[in-house]
C-alpha cells in the first residue's frame, strides 16, 4: 500500500513557507516590528489546538503552522534588518 502522508506533509510545509514569506514582508512594512505578537498569539493558538486534534494529519499540519507562526516573529526582525540595508523599501506613511 502506497502512503502519501509523508508527501501531504511535505507539499504543506513547502506551501506554508511560500506563504508566510509574502506575509512578514507585509507584516514588517505595515505594522513593523510590533507585528511580533500577532505572530505569537496565532503560533500559541495553533499549537494548543494541535494538541487536541484527533486526527493525525491535521494536528501537524496545526503544529506546523503553529511554527511557521513562531519562525515569523525571527523572520520580523531579519526583514527590518533587510529594509534598513536598502533590500525592501521602507512604509514612508509608518511613524517610528
Amino acid at each position: 500500500m502506497i502512503n502519501f502522508n509523508g508527501l501531504l506533509v511535505g507539499f504543506a510545509v513547502f506551501l506554508l513557507i511560500g506563504i508566510f514569506h509574502p506575509i512578514v514582508i507585509k507584516a514588517e512594512y505595515f505594522w513593523g516590528v510590533r507585528s511580533w505578537w500577532i505572530f505569537f498569539i496565532i503560533g500559541s493558538i495553533a499549537a494548543v489546538v494541535s494538541l487536541f486534534v484527533e486526527k493525525e494529519i491535521p494536528s501537524i499540519l496545526l503544529g506546523v503552522f503553529a511554527f511557521s507562526c513562531f519562525w515569523s516573529i525571527r523572520e520580523i526582525f531579519q526583514q527590518k534588518r533587510r529594509v534598513e540595508k536598502g533590500w525592501f523599501p521602507k512604509n514612508p506613511k509608518r511613524k517610528k
